[in-house]
């Protein structure tokens, strides 16, 4: 859900084991957002598998920024700040269960400002599917660790043997939706509601 490439940007496709530093990145730099954000930002969190203890990622922090809309003033701050939208990118992955409108798959997507460690800033309105989904995926991982440890072996699996880093993301949805689903059930079971995990 969370890995996004780019024609214009391709690195490598490198999959690490777990840093406890991921969390004082993302710390920092949503200090920054937060700062420049303000009241703009109901919620700034740290999902994806940097978010989770014990769980190798490619070296990048996913963050989440959620709004009440999205709207240009959104816009404007981040890119006041060296931020740069992705245009092209509008909207996340649809699970198998997505039945509701296109709305609630839409989000902003920004890289981050030059010299910045590399972050994947996904701007998506609060409590809609694709802001939940995120932060479900995180919670459930989190409190799953067997789980999350087979996530990461696929994930090591894929970026060893695709012949195209540009087709990881692709490949791994539906393996991430697999979790999802279950992580929906789990959900309803225990009246989850999202960590407070951000800034």
């Amino acid at each position: 859900m969370s890995d996004i490439p780019s024609p214009d940007f391709d690195p490598p496709l490198v999959i690490v084991d777990y840093r406890s530093s991921w969390r004082d990145d993302f710390a920092r730099i949503a200090s920054r957002l937060r700062a420049a954000l303000g009241p703009l930002a109901l919620r700034i969190d740290h999902i994806g598998s940097t978010s989770v203890p014990g769980l190798c990622a490619k070296d990048v922090i996913d963050i989440q920024i959620s709004v009440a809309a999205l709207d240009a003033r959104i816009i404007d701050a981040l890119t006041a700040i060296g931020y740069t939208q992705v245009e092209w990118i509008v909207r996340d992955h649809r699970p198998p269960d997505g039945h509701g409108p296109d709305s609630d798959w839409e989000k902003l997507y920004f890289r981050p400002p030059p010299g910045q460690r590399r972050t994947h800033t996904h701007v998506r309105v609060i409590d809609r599917p694709n802001q939940r989904y995120a932060l479900l995926f995180r919670d459930y991982l989190v409190a799953h660790p067997e789980t999350a440890a087979a996530y990461g072996e696929l994930k090591r699996r894929l970026a060893a043997s695709l012949a195209n880093p540009a087709d990881y993301a692709d490949v791994k949805d539906p393996a991430v939706d697999l979790i999802y689903l279950p992580a929906r059930r789990w959900a309803d079971e225990c009246a989850w509601e999202p960590s407070a995990s951000g800034a």
